[in-house]
């Protein structure tokens, strides 16, 4: 029996690792999947009796959902621009807490436990056990940020000055600005990216950093030069996860759901959800080709 090569080996183990999802998609997504492509192309129609019949329209839904619609082009192109004011905002903030988070200090197991609870309490497992009177919280997440924003001072004039004093250009000083008064909405966005940084930076080499500090290196030199270039993988995996995750609850998604399940128009709803994909999937490439090409690999 002939030998696996280590090539082969590896792809092997990949296919197995996607195992999982592979046998999902075909058994649980691929037929509905299918669906929504023909119900994109045709005029869903309910039968009083039960059931559904579909008749063909060819582009007409998505003619519909790009120049006849009123709210769709707008909401697609406001969840785009705040998709890419965002995705920096909790990137930065994720390297930069799973950063400190790596150094050895006492209770740093809570303060992980900390940064990744707000992810808990928005998942979909605490909706349902408040809904179903298993556990009942008092307050809101909206509720705790209007409290936050009226009680901690914050003074946006008094940080303008300071960074315009500094000589820093007057759109990077609106952007910390909306980054520290949106700081809730990027601790809580930040959960599972400052874990994969965390497993990133524990799977750099010891021996690089002291090398780095017998070399007389500065902790300024040795972050650009030995740990970003190490999690710069896990950049591209964070921005791609980061870009998906900030449409999951988007006005675009809301807007499909309704046209779906109040306006009752299935057609229209599969062709925004369709157009939604393409342009998502446009982004991705894009940033993926751009960022794989800085992106260090190390054998």
């Amino acid at each position: 029996m002939k030998r696996l090569t280590l090539t082969q080996k590896r792809a092997l183990l990949g296919i197995l690792f996607i195992m999982p999802w592979l046998l999902g998609f075909v058994f649980l997504f691929a037929t509905p999947l299918f669906q929504s492509i023909h119900f994109s192309f045709s005029d869903m129609k309910i039968a009083p009796g039960g059931g559904y019949t579909l008749d063909f329209i060819g582009w007409g839904n998505f003619k519909n959902a790009l120049s006849i619609d009123p709210n769709f082009n707008r909401i697609l192109t406001q969840s785009l621009s705040e998709m890419a004011w965002n995705v920096p905002m909790i990137l930065f903030f994720s390297l930069f807490t799973a950063t400190m988070l790596n150094t050895k200090f006492v209770g740093r197991p809570f303060a992980r436990a900390i940064f990744f609870l707000p992810v808990i309490l928005a998942s979909g497992a605490i909706a349902a056990a408040q809904s179903s009177g298993l556990i009942q919280l008092t307050g809101s997440s909206e509720m705790a940020k209007e409290l936050g924003q009226q009680q901690n001072g914050f003074d946006p004039l008094s940080l303008a000055f300071m960074l315009s004093d500094a000589g820093l250009p007057m759109w990077f000083i609106e952007y910390i600005i909306s980054a520290v008064q949106r700081i809730y909405e990027i601790i809580k966005s930040s959960g599972v990216q400052i874990l994969i940084f965390l497993a990133a930076l524990q799977s750099v080499p010891v021996s690089m950093y002291e090398v780095a500090k017998m070399e007389g290196a500065t902790a300024y030199e040795t972050f650009w030069k030995i740990t970003f270039p190490m999690v710069s993988p896990l950049i591209l995996t964070n921005i791609i996860y980061t870009i998906i995750d900030s449409f999951t609850n988007s006005q675009v998604t809301t807007t499909i759901y309704n046209t779906a399940f109040q306006a009752q128009n299935f057609g229209l709803s599969a062709a925004m959800s369709w157009i939604y994909t393409a342009v998502i999937s446009v982004v991705l490439i894009i940033v993926g080709i751009l960022v794989s090409r800085k992106v260090f690999y190390y054998n």
